[in-house]
């Protein structure tokens, strides 16, 4: 089993990044829906998506803001930080089968109030800019390796 690390507000450098990526499937796109309620037709129904300027349905936007925060909750600072804002412009869609990979860049620390600055980009396998923003983050005090939580299977019906 492989642990989740965090970095403590210590163990953090201006400059310090990490990466989380993800392949976007349909299965994705129709979990999001239903969880989020964001039933958009452009990102469910096929024949409405070709209409229009994406020709295909797209991923939701905060699908991609969701891997943004995985980053953090799993990578940097890790377990135990408090996500606290986030600003995100969308630069391009992503589409089914897209990889898209957020890269996380420390960009200030305020090491009183334990607040790291982050600047997040999203790229998709082809390099392209899928998504940008800075988050703000409260960094753990103290050092956990621990078992990622468990996600049970989920069944979809029609």
């Amino acid at each position: 089993m492989n642990l989740l690390e965090n970095h403590p507000i210590d163990a953090i450098a201006i400059g310090q990044t990490a990466t989380y990526s993800k392949t976007l499937t349909e299965r994705d796109v129709i979990l999001f829906a239903a969880c989020s309620g964001d039933v958009n037709p452009v990102h469910l129904d096929k024949t409405y998506a070709a209409t229009t300027q994406f020709g295909e349905p797209i991923g939701h936007g905060m699908w991609t803001g969701a891997l943004v925060s995985a980053a953090i909750a799993t990578r940097l600072p890790g377990p135990g930080s408090v996500y606290r804002s986030q600003s995100l412009s969308f630069k391009h869609p992503v589409k089914i089968g897209d990889t898209v990979t957020v890269t996380l860049t420390v960009a200030e620390i305020k090491e009183k109030i334990k607040l790291v600055t982050l600047d997040c980009e999203a790229h998709n396998q082809d390099g392209k800019l899928i998504a940008k923003g800075v988050a703000e983050v409260i960094a753990p005090a103290l050092k956990q390796s621990l078992a990622p939580g468990h996600v049970p299977e989920i069944q979809l019906g029609t």
